[in-house]
């Protein structure tokens, strides 16, 4: 009976009978997702710590709800209607005693207490009040509506407007302003006539008294036609910080045509620029209320803020040019970080090339900066935490805490505002990757995978330094988010094999994370599928790369092995948690089971391992990504006997472009391979993306031609087969239709290309999936195994 009742509460309730998965197939994978079950998502805490609340679909209906469960109870229960409407926004922002938080939620703004447990409604208006946060006496809410402040007094003081942002100051001295004729004849008046000279006297005096009855003015500061934004105000509500930020002109973007519509014409989807496109520019000012008086936050004295950067010295002219110019680099300014007196404030500032991030104090008062640190880096400011406001601030009125690479991985910094004095409080060749100050600024914690480059785990560390204290226990990925009181961890766990579930644990190390959530289907758990090796290996330069080998039970007799390339070229796939690419994961259990050896690669670029492998394909991507692939191949051939002459490999996004440059430029390593929704050619990326990698086409160009798979189609000799949705808005199907007319000019025959109507850069109809899969499984099975 026990065991009968095991079996049930593993079985959603409508697939009580679902099919065992005995043998694999692509119609079987590609399904709609929901066969393997939900997996608990956005989760958070409710404001007094008692409860957590999830997106759950517990029964894969495809009817996604919200869910909650009690700590120590631990009992899942679906939040109905009513308390869903009554639930606290999940955002706002803590008083200093973590007693009482402000939040906005459908445009108005509440108070939550946690002592009465009870929320009270601050505004109900038509209007939009967002952004509130406590005044720095904790007597006012300070918030945002149409991009000015209102400051709400919470001891019935009524509202005050702050600022007076508007489009274009009003100048009523220019208003019907008299012509010469008038005003001559306004004066002869005046001299000639007695009774218009008493009137006049009169008029003055009357006037002047007016002028003394009516309340001061709130100053209009004109933004004209720039955009207003990042709109702050110190805790001492003396200082007002915003940015205006003027749009590039002449920026073209690309247009998407989509030909599948309901009105049975082909219709235009507006997209996105392409790299190299005008930048818009912004500038930080500073409103001083006490003087009126605004001025900008100065950048010209930023140290290095000429700097050029070192690839320029390939392009003397060019280099000639810039330094004849001497100007000073473009900055943004992302927000003010003020203390809690209000006595110290740090901007960050990076630079538009992406190739310095700057920390610096700021004088409130004059606009000036002072150099806290600088990040320089000749490839590109990047890393988990780096430049990201969300990842500092200060502990104390004087310490100010961010994250660098300046030891090689990012780790966690002190710095003293008032001398400057630094402090790395965490180190080793490991990343930290998410980060949180406690409530009552002592303890840091962390996210890091310091066991294992594919392990993280939950850590917390004195903000004066020492060793980290591991709070997680379960190998595998931990996603942890803190109760506020601080008491608990909601902890999204997966295992390399198995999809995410919700555990809860006690914030004690050593504490048990006992599993809340049961989502896997009977029928995904009924097939045995792998927990792959993962193993590493010395890459040419000797550098320790880390991948995932899916061995076959019995080899093919050909010895067939296939090379998977993950996407997002910045992401970590070599995990001992479920994958991002769970139906390539499946996939390559498949080809297992049909001969093939399997090897899943974090090249060169990928996330986890530091800022030389994260900047190793800076101005050549195409070159260390792809060596070590090749590299791979060699491992397979020389320690698990595969055929080198029956080595496929595949990939999408990022991974379709390796397997492009892999086919292209390594025709006798790969003798097929299947590229999905590839970039054929940088230069028709995006610039977020594309200009830190690369630099920009016109400045750089040796880069994207080294970079770009298009100039080297005539390198083809294997089997390629190229898939990409005609609605791309990511990599536009454009880019595909390049290379194919490159390849039909360059008389190549061995190529074909499946295109697939609906579909975005993602796909997402299970149709879609199937027959891409079908493709280049067959692909692989006519060429890898003769």
């Amino acid at each position: 009976m026990k065991k009968l009742l095991s079996l049930l509460f593993l079985i959603p309730a409508t697939g009580a009978f679902a099919q065992k998965l005995d043998t694999l197939t692509i119609e079987k994978i590609m399904r709609d997702p929901k066969w393997i079950g939900v997996s608990p998502s956005n989760i958070r805490w409710s404001n007094d710590s008692k409860k957590i609340y999830f997106k759950w679909d517990d029964d894969a209906s495809g009817d996604t709800r919200l869910y909650s469960v009690i700590p120590g109870d631990n009992r899942v229960q679906k939040v109905s209607i009513a308390e869903q409407r009554e639930l606290a926004s999940g955002n706002g922002e803590w008083n200093k005693k973590h007693n009482q938080k402000v939040f906005s939620k459908n445009g108005d703004l509440f108070l939550y207490d946690v002592r009465s447990n009870k929320t009270v409604r601050l505004t109900n208006t038509v209007g939009q009040e967002d952004s509130p946060v406590f005044s720095g006496d904790e007597t006012k809410i300070i918030y945002k509506e149409d991009n000015n402040l209102f400051s709400l007094n919470l001891n019935g003081g009524g509202l005050v407007q702050l600022t007076n942002f508007v489009r274009a100051a009003s100048d009523k001295k220019s208003k019907d302003k008299p012509n010469e004729q008038e005003q001559w004849l306004k004066k002869q008046q005046l001299e000639l006539f007695d009774i218009i000279k008493k009137e006049a006297k009169d008029d003055k005096k009357d006037s002047t008294e007016t002028a003394l009855l009516k309340p001061d003015k709130l100053k209009e500061i004109a933004f004209g036609d720039k955009r207003l934004g990042a709109v702050q105000i110190s805790p001492d509500s003396r200082f007002i910080t915003y940015r205006l930020t003027k749009r590039a002109d002449g920026v073209q973007n690309a247009i998407v045509p989509n030909y599948v519509t309901a009105s049975g014409f082909t219709e235009d989807i507006p997209n996105r620029s392409k790299v190299g496109r005008p930048s818009s520019t912004s500038e930080t000012f500073i409103y001083d209320k006490r003087r009126e008086a605004v001025y900008p936050v100065i950048t010209s004295d930023i140290p290095g803020i000429k700097d050029l950067p070192d690839y320029l010295k390939d392009y003397p002219e060019e280099l000639k040019a810039r330094q004849k110019e001497d100007a000073d680099r473009r900055v943004n300014i992302d927000g003010v970080l003020w203390n809690q007196s209000g006595s110290n404030a740090v901007v960050i500032i990076s630079a538009q090339d992406n190739k310095d991030c700057w920390i610096m104090r700021l004088d409130p008062v004059s606009g000036r900066l002072s150099l806290l640190d600088r990040q320089r880096d000749e490839a590109w400011i990047g890393g988990p935490g780096i430049d990201d406001p969300g990842n500092a601030g200060f502990i104390d009125d004087n310490h100010f805490y961010y994250q660098s690479e300046a030891s090689g991985y990012s780790h966690i910094y002190v710095v003293d505002v008032t001398n400057g004095a630094k402090k790395q409080l965490t180190s080793g060749k490991w990343e930290v990757q998410t980060l949180q100050l406690s409530q009552d600024k002592k303890t840091f914690y962390f996210t890091a995978n310091i066991d294992h480059p594919g392990i993280t785990h939950f850590y917390s560390i004195p903000v004066s330094g020492g060793t980290p204290v591991k709070i997680t226990g379960i190998k595998g990925g931990n996603e942890v988010t803190l109760s506020p009181d601080e008491k608990w961890l909601a902890i999204r766990y997966s295992y390399s094999n198995r999809p995410w579930e919700l555990y809860i644990q006690a914030n004690k190390p050593g504490a048990k994370a006992v599993k809340i959530t049961n989502s896997v289907s009977a029928e995904y758990l009924s097939y045995p599928w792998r927990d792959p090796e993962i193993i590493s290996f010395k890459n040419r330069y000797g550098t320790d790369v880390y991948a995932r080998l899916y061995q076959p039970k019995k080899a093919n007799p050909a010895k067939p092995a296939v090379v998977f390339v993950h996407g997002a070229g910045y992401l970590q796939n070599v995990t001992y948690s479920w994958s991002y690419y769970f139906r390539e994961y499946m996939f390559n259990n498949m080809l297992a089971d049909n001969g093939y050896t399997v090897l899943d690669i974090d090249y060169t670029a990928s996330s986890g391992y530091g800022r030389d492998f994260r900047t190793g394909i800076y101005r050549h991507m195409g070159g260390k990504d792809l060596t070590d692939q090749v590299d791979g191949v060699k491992l397979l051939v020389e320690k698990y006997g595969v055929n080198p002459k029956h080595v496929g490999l595949y990939g999408g996004s990022y991974g379709g472009f390796i397997t492009l440059m892999g086919m292209f430029t390594e025709p006798d390593i790969f003798a097929a391979g299947g590229a999905i929704r590839s970039v054929t050619d940088w230069a028709h990326y995006n610039h977020e993306y594309t200009s830190n990698i690369l630099n920009e086409p016109f400045t750089d160009e040796q880069a994207y031609r080294k970079s770009s798979p298009i100039y080297f189609a005539n390198g083809l000799k294997g089997n390629l087969l190229v898939l990409h949705g005609m609605i791309d808005q990511n990599v536009n199907y454009q880019d595909i239709i390049r290379l194919i007319q490159k390849l039909i000019e360059l008389h190549k025959e061995n190529w074909e290309l499946a295109s697939y109507p609906v579909e975005d850069h993602g796909f997402e109809q299970p149709s879609s999936w199937a027959d891409e899969y079908k493709r280049i499984y067959k692909l692989f099975e006519g060429t890898l195994k003769k």
